[in-house]
């Protein structure tokens, strides 16, 4: 596999590495937390974040942009959503199709803004009285290809 692909892939697993942590354990009513007035509620960013994925992998494979028909107000479903879609485009990379687009701009484009929202998700926990413990990423065990739900444990965390 290609220094690019490896690269990519970890990225993707980094993202499902913190993504699972924000999203796990979510409160009841936590799909409807907003900053403030005029901002997005959490499930509107994650179905949002859905979206970047299933415009990274059809790039990925030089395909129709699709997006699946997911009720945007499901917090449930759009938090399968994420883990599929992480899924697809960890999928795309680990095979030997070529990458339609350009590697760079499927960092600088849609995984970049989803580790974005994902701190997003993390301040709105905050905000819902349910805080994410920080963590010392450095020390995480992210592995390529581990891009559903469950993640590893983490190895250091702080308040």
């Amino acid at each position: 596999m290609s220094r690019e692909r490896t690269v990519l892939r970890h990225l993707v697993a980094t993202i499902a590495y913190r993504g699972a942590k924000v999203l796990r354990d979510a409160p009841p009513g936590f799909a409807s937390t907003t900053a403030g007035s005029g901002t997005r509620t959490a499930v509107e960013i994650l179905a949002h974040v859905g979206d970047h994925f299933d415009w990274a992998r059809t790039s990925a494979a030089d395909e129709e942009e699709r997006r699946r028909d997911v009720a945007r107000d499901d917090w449930d479903a759009q938090v399968e959503r994420f883990f599929a879609g992480l899924g697809a485009v960890d999928a795309h990379l680990a095979s030997d199709e070529p990458i339609a687009r350009s590697p760079l701009r499927l960092v600088q484009g849609p995984l970049a803004d989803t580790l974005t929202h994902i701190g997003q998700l993390a301040l709105l926990r905050r905000i819902a009285g349910s805080p994410v413990r920080g963590e010392n990423y450095f020390r995480a065990e992210v592995e390529a290809g581990r891009t559903g739900r469950e993640q590893a444990g983490p190895r250091e965390e702080f308040e």
